[in-house]
């Protein structure tokens, strides 16, 4: 599969949020991430499942790393445990404190103003955790 075919995942909103993610990914810290369902559904996005591939954008909208999700749940906030937080790879010391900074995030203005209102954040809010494997790092011609 070209680089130009595979479908693109940007994580979060370009700047030090986003590029410390791919960082993250790029020294083999980050293996997991998760989305709001509810952004999948406004923007017309089906969930993905295990066995896609996707490039994932740095902040100048360039791919840097080519993933492979390997698991893809759709499931309450309230199920995420701390094995899953250990690999986001963002250096939360627990779910609770994951909890909050995703709370935050989901809730932020620019997230705010893609669904055009501010999402009710509780245990029962559906999110999708993904775990991926890095495939091609650096992104395919990159070095």
């Amino acid at each position: 599969m070209e680089l130009e075919d595979l479908p693109t995942i940007e994580l979060a909103f370009p700047g030090p949020l986003r590029d410390s993610g791919v960082a993250a990914i790029l020294e083999g810290r980050k293996t997991a991430m998760t989305g709001l369902l509810e952004i999948y559904e406004h923007s017309g996005e089906a969930v993905p499942e295990a066995g896609q591939r996707f490039a994932v954008l740095d902040s100048d909208g360039r791919p840097a790393v080519v993933i492979e999700l390997v698991e893809v749940r759709v499931i309450p906030m309230k199920e995420i445990d701390d094995d899953y937080v250990r690999a986001e790879g963002r250096g939360y010391a627990d779910a609770a404190e994951w909890r909050a900074m995703h709370e935050e995030f989901f809730q932020s203005e620019g997230v705010s103003a893609f669904l055009g209102h501010t999402p009710v954040i509780d245990d029962g809010t559906l999110v999708v955790a993904e775990r991926f494997r890095v495939v091609e790092p650096g992104g395919p011609g990159r070095s």
